[in-house]
């Protein structure tokens, strides 16, 4: 039996591809127009930065996570997300002796051990932005509008931000008393993983999908009702400061997110066009999260968003051509191969995209290969136009035919970028 890939993964082949490379040029000029670095980090860390930092009762480090050791027994942990590899090097780094704030993004593949379903895969690739050194409202509105303007970019419809506030551990102490009172009258209701998160993090019930918690959270307080005077007016300033940048949002009270760092503003973009996993982006902000690694205090905020998601948003409006072939060169008899071989490279290291047989074909067959290659142009090579010094080159699309001299070909090269370059 062949060997298949594993389940949850796939691959991109070259048609679509195109897609993803233009997806990726797109975010990279967006993120130079806000002034955001690429970082790259390692495609797996020690397990111990997200336990600590996405949290040890999230069903990302209890269930999700693809996890080894090493022959020392160190125990490493493939990346669930990119958040917590980014705030790490940052300290580790020392970026925060640079300039305050650190704006970067990434684009990197990431890891999960849950069930394949359309658009959510074991190994997916992730677009996320994270600011780091500053506790600026208007930073949020800032993070918040860079993927607000990519689905715009990308003419995406349908998809609806929501914005809340889960505060800080100064106003959760009393609404967690508040939500658990309230719950407990309902426990039995709940799912295996809402039972756990009722001791660990209650307010992580409120972004739990079963059917039997959203029927015991009818009724539930929120924490917008319980924010301390410093979480309110944050959260009054990222309101304002959305409205002067013309992004609309709705506020909604259960928008958690289910990483155990966020505090503040949360925020998710939901898609209407994907189903019931609609959630196409997600962040918020995570003062907290580098002191629980181990870093230097630094507030922070950032996004995390699914490529494969938002491909999925973009099949109808994203038509993306692979870059033209500009001229194939067909040739007849070992002395012509010879000679394209030549032309060939010659066209390449001036910039022009060019192709020659390489299966022995007959002209027939290698013009019936260029016109499927969709080529621009065909120069043909033969016994006789080596002999005259002289070749003919067939425009594709019009079928107008001219003649080279092909003793002085880099003239032909020239004249060809020349002409490119006019349009």
């Amino acid at each position: 039996m062949a060997i298949t890939a594993p389940k949850g993964t796939r691959d991109i082949l070259p048609e679509e591809s195109y897609r993803w490379i233009y997806l990726e040029e797109k975010i990279r000029k967006l993120c130079a127009l806000y002034r955001y670095e690429e970082i790259r980090t390692p495609m797996f860390e020690k397990t111990e930065l997200f336990v600590r930092g996405v949290g040890q009762e999230t069903d990302i480090v209890q269930k999700e996570m693809y996890t080894f050791e090493h022959r020392d027994k160190e125990s490493f942990s493939l990346k669930p997300e990119g958040t917590a590899a980014v705030v790490r090097a940052y300290g580790e780094n020392k970026l925060y002796s640079q300039p305050q704030p650190v704006k970067l993004y990434y684009i990197t593949p990431c890891f999960r051990a849950e069930r394949p379903q359309k658009g959510r895969y074991r190994q997916f690739h992730q677009f996320g932005i994270e600011v780091l050194g500053t506790k600026s409202a208007g930073i949020d509105a800032e993070v918040i509008a860079v993927a607000a303007r990519l689905f715009v970019l990308l003419q995406i419809k349908n998809i609806k931000l929501y914005i809340n506030s889960v505060g800080c551990g100064k106003c959760r102490g009393d609404y967690y008393e508040k939500l658990k009172a309230f719950l407990f009258k309902n426990l039995d209701a709940l799912c295996a993983d809402c039972k756990k998160r009722y001791e660990t993090n209650p307010m992580r019930i409120l972004d739990c999908k079963e059917e039997t918690c959203q029927k015991a959270l009818q009724g539930a307080p929120f924490i917008v009702e319980y924010l301390c005077e410093e979480c309110r007016q944050h959260f009054d300033e990222v309101k304002e400061n959305l409205e002067l940048m013309g992004v609309d949002y709705e506020i909604n009270p259960r928008i958690v997110r289910g990483l155990d760092y966020y505090e503040k503003t949360a925020f998710e973009f939901v898609s209407e066009d994907i189903g019931a996993q609609g959630t196409v982006c997600g962040g918020g902000r995570y003062d907290g999260l580098s002191e629980l690694i181990g870093g230097p205090p630094t507030p922070g905020i950032g996004f995390g968003l699914g490529l494969e998601r938002l491909l999925m948003l973009t099949e109808d409006s994203l038509s993306v051509k692979k870059p033209p072939l500009n001229i194939y060169i067909a040739s007849m008899g070992r002395q012509a191969e010879k000679k394209a071989q030549q032309f060939v490279e010659a066209l390449r290291t001036a910039g022009i995209s060019a192709e020659k047989d390489v299966m022995g074909r007959s002209l027939k067959a290698q013009m019936k290969y260029a016109d499927k290659s969709e080529a621009e142009n065909v120069l043909i090579l033969g016994e006789e136009e080596l002999k005259t010094g002289v070749a003919e080159i067939k425009n594709m699309q019009t079928g107008r035919q001219h003649s080279v001299n092909i003793e002085t070909f880099e003239q032909f090269i020239a004249d060809y970028k020349a002409g490119a370059e006019k349009g």
